[in-house]
């Protein structure tokens, strides 16, 4: 885990001082900040792999400084780390352009584990850019996977950051039935509770963004089995 470089933004001192050591014991640096000012300063002056976001933070919270950092960086994943946790809470998180959410109190191990996961799934994308020049086609949709952005015919579509990720997993696996617990595992990660609807939830708001509007529907629903992008 050499020169992978972490930020916290975490204003309860002996919280930040336990994710600290224990990150730095794994060997990340780690940079941190008690408020969301000092939180935006470096997280726009400075490249990191992983942004640790609470949301209840002074100054600036957590929900619209991931929102002004998806202003300038849409790349660089953010995981919030909370005791708001219920769904509309998560929801929200996602919404800002967080990448991933972690309930208060929480197990060091599960944040270790979520964090390597945010990182393999950045390291599988650049891999991905470099052999297929940033465009995954689907039909007449294009997805930049180097800006993140979304393109059917000749309408860009503004998609959150979870309903970016959610559609390029789809993309990758065009004309593949994923399963709801394969999404969870991949999206949400595997501590992901599938009993809930969020899935659901989220393949409505894509549907309406990348279909809608258009007469040819690309996103499906096989009743049972999951879900799938289609060409034809």
């Amino acid at each position: 885990m050499e020169n992978l470089k972490i930020l916290i933004v975490e204003d309860e001192t002996r919280v930040l001082q336990f994710i600290k050591q224990g990150l730095e014991e794994n060997g990340f640096e780690v940079d941190f900040a008690y408020d969301g000012e000092c939180g935006k300063k470096l997280a726009l002056s400075k490249k990191y792999d992983v942004i640790v976001l609470d949301v209840i933070i002074p100054l600036i919270n957590g929900l619209e400084l991931c929102k002004k950092i998806r202003e300038t960086d849409k790349s660089t994943k953010i995981l919030m780390l909370t005791a708001l946790g219920s769904l509309n809470d998560k929801l929200d998180g996602f919404d800002a352009g967080a990448d991933d959410y972690l309930v208060k109190p929480f197990d060091f191990p599960e944040l270790l584990a979520r964090i390597k996961s945010l990182i393999k799934r950045s390291v599988l994308v650049s891999n991905n850019n470099k052999e297929s020049d940033h465009i995954i086609k689907v039909a007449d949709m294009e997805l930049n996977t180097h800006n993140k952005s979304v393109k059917r015919g000749n309408k860009e579509i503004r998609l959150t950051a979870k309903e970016y990720a959610l559609l390029e997993l789809l993309a990758l696996n065009k004309n593949k039935v994923l399963s709801k617990v394969e999404i969870a595992e991949k999206i949400w990660d595997i501590t992901f509770d599938t009993g809930t609807n969020v899935i659901e939830v989220y393949i409505n708001f894509l549907r309406k963004k990348i279909d809608n509007d258009f007469q040819v529907k690309l996103l499906h629903t096989l009743v049972g089995l999951g879900y799938t992008l289609k060409e034809n």
